[in-house]
């Protein structure tokens, strides 16, 4: 069987045309049950050899970060500044192989983080050593600011790992690094404010939709989702749901353990928008971010109708049910909900397909 990284592989080396591989995939399209824009497919292992080579790189590069901390210059009790290097320039060495020539998904998904997380690590312990840790502990303003350096310097690195080896997930971790630096700008001006942590989440909220936009964009010009720009926003909208959900949930009061009849009743009818949206989108990451708020207000409303016992039990006998039920019948509320959206929304998201039944008896 051939996998979709086969397909690359062969049009990178001539075997194939660009357009003799995008005629197999929606061949495969048109024989399976459902369609594959609304599988939401993402690459994440090839075969077995994908786990393998990812276990031995992490075992590699936790050495090398191991080393590094023992025999290089490091902060009183801190952390040390080759552990990162180390890593970061393992993780791109390693990458010119696993990645560039044998195009494993798994492991460059690895190799991409540890990179990014190498040069992040290593550029703030940098500016710990040259403003000092004393100044550090003193201005929490000024820790957070040194972050926004050390952030925008991992989100040029991952720039350039882009341009070099064109992993999905690059675009994702840069948009995660210049998140961090809007992020940090803002807690170096407020840290002192009474409503520093609305703030915060505040900022999180908007940084979340305008991931959300940028992932958008990158759907919209996929919208079959045949080429590498669906996992490219695969991958955003996986950013983006958190950082719309977090800040929603703590404003109802989710996060401080503070969840009432009303708010539970909020916290389900929200996550229902949050499906409806989902289902627009086809993306279900949305809905999976936000899970684990639904499952403890539900199991919270369940608790104050008296179930103590069976709370948790049938909170995860109502969302699991509805989920399967959902995901049984995927095709059909799509084609609900994307067929009521104007045109030019509509134009902008994966088109409503028939279910696979359908499909199956136009063709027999």
């Amino acid at each position: 069987m051939y996998s979709d990284n086969d397909l690359e592989r062969a049009v990178a080396a001539g075997a194939l045309t660009p357009e003799a591989a995008g005629a197999l995939r929606r061949f495969v399209a048109e024989q399976s049950v459902g369609p594959v824009a609304d599988e939401e497919q993402f690459r994440l292992i090839s075969g077995f050899n994908d786990i393998f080579v990812a276990i031995a790189s992490a075992l590699l590069l936790t050495a090398l970060a191991w080393i590094g901390y023992e025999i290089g210059p490091r902060i009183p009790n801190g952390p040390s500044l080759m552990s990162g290097l180390l890593v970061a320039a393992a993780a791109w060495g390693l990458a010119e192989f696993f990645t560039r020539r044998r195009r494993m998904a798994l492991p460059s998904i690895l190799l991409l983080l540890a990179f990014a997380g190498g040069v992040l690590f290593t550029a703030m312990v940098a500016l710990v050593f040259a403003v000092g840790e004393a100044t550090i502990d003193q201005s929490p303003s000024t820790a957070a600011f040194l972050f926004a350096i050390a952030a925008a310097i991992a989100g040029i690195a991952t720039w350039a790992h882009w341009r070099r080896f064109r992993v999905p997930i690059t675009i994702a971790a840069g948009a995660a690094a210049a998140g961090g630096v809007v992020l940090a700008l803002i807690a170096s001006a407020v840290s002192e404010a009474p409503a520093f942590r609305d703030i915060m989440f505040a900022g999180m909220f908007v940084l979340g939709l305008a991931v959300f936009a940028f992932a958008m964009r990158w759907d919209a010009s996929d919208r079959e989702r045949t080429t590498r720009r669906s996992d490219v926003a695969f991958w955003l909208h996986l950013l983006a749901a958190p950082l719309i959900v977090h800040p929603v949930f703590h404003a109802l009061g989710v996060l401080d353990n503070n969840v009432s009849m009303g708010s539970a009743i909020v916290v389900v009818l929200l996550y229902i928008v949050l499906a409806i949206v989902a289902l627009a989108v086809d993306r279900r990451a949305l809905m999976v971010s936000a899970l684990a708020y639904v499952l403890y207000a539900l199991s919270a409303l369940f608790r104050e109708l008296g179930a103590v016992g069976l709370n948790v039990a049938l909170t995860a006998l109502v969302i699991g049910s509805a989920l399967l039920l959902l995901s049984a019948f995927w095709h059909n509320a799509r084609a609900l909900i994307v067929e009521r959206l104007p045109y030019r929304l509509a134009n902008k998201v994966p088109p409503a397909h028939e279910t696979g039944l359908a499909v199956q008896a136009q063709t027999a």
